[in-house]
């Protein structure tokens, strides 16, 4: 069994487990038994065009892997800065599907992750027939009125998210508690640039990624700097960019809460009254 992978800025490569597994990845162009595209699909500008790309690289019979972040965690978890330049498309589950069939697909399995609040898995194939799996997950997001969804709603979360946290660091610097930040995604970029936050209100952002360490963030210039730093300050708040990673950090950092330090998420820092 062969694979070819579309990669996505935002990681996740399946490369080394499929090539684990003894599936061989093809040449650039080439067909493939599997090909695979997570959270990649929204980045490409003519949706009509990659989603024909993909396909053409199947082998007769092949399978299509695609993941994607779904319309649904976006409205119900008011992650309004999810919504930025360079993501093309936001599919709920039931568009994805049509979308597949226009091109001769049919998604046979779906399964549903909490990775960014809902993060949805596709198998698909020409011919296939849809599995209780994708009926289930297609049936609960038409419940949920995705096919006619607002997203008016993620203006009010993101006017609430921005206010809140320049509110709050106003007020701790104001009370002398410097704040630091932690994870530098793009989604903090968002936050920060809209709530009009620099250097004065959050000085430095820590971050593991050791290529980010060294820059600083677009359009704010806070300096990113490596965890250890952040452990030798011991600031009373940290707050916290992207909600995934809270478990893990509290594992990996128990220095922070140890010292008397707490995570803040930007979503429950509340906006005084």
């Amino acid at each position: 069994m062969s694979f070819a992978e579309y990669g996505s800025p935002h990681g996740g490569s399946w490369v080394a487990a499929l090539a684990a597994a003894g599936a061989p990845p093809v040449a650039p162009d080439e067909p493939a038994d599997v090909v695979v595209d997570n959270l990649g699909l929204m980045h490409d500008a003519d949706q009509a065009a990659a989603v024909r790309e993909r396909v053409a690289r199947l082998r007769p019979g092949g399978t299509l892997v695609i993941g994607f972040h779904t319309l649904r965690a976006i409205v119900e978890g008011a992650q309004w800065n999810a919504l930025r330049h360079g993501h093309f498309a936001y599919y709920s589950t039931p568009a994805l599907v049509g979308m597949l069939e226009t091109v001769g697909l049919a998604a046979v399995r779906a399964w549903w992750f909490p990775l960014y609040g809902g993060t949805v898995l596709f198998v698909a194939r020409a011919g296939g027939e849809q599995q209780e799996s994708v009926r289930t997950m297609v049936a609960a997001e038409d419940a949920a009125g995705v096919r006619d969804a607002t997203v008016a709603s993620l203006q009010w979360a993101a006017d609430r998210s921005t206010t809140g946290v320049r509110e709050f660091l106003e007020a701790e610097r104001a009370a002398g508690r410097p704040v630091w930040g932690y994870s530098a995604p793009s989604r903090a970029v968002a936050l920060l640039s809209r709530a009009g936050i620099g250097l004065d209100l959050l000085p430095v952002i820590a971050d593991g990624s050791v290529a980010k360490q060294g820059r600083r963030t677009p359009g704010t210039a806070i300096p990113i700097v490596a965890p250890d730093a952040l452990v030798a300050a011991a600031p009373r708040s940290v707050l916290l960019f992207v909600d995934d990673l809270l478990p893990g950090m509290r594992r990996a950092l128990p220095q922070v809460e140890a010292t008397g330090g707490r995570w803040l998420l930007p979503d429950a820092v509340p906006v005084r009254a």
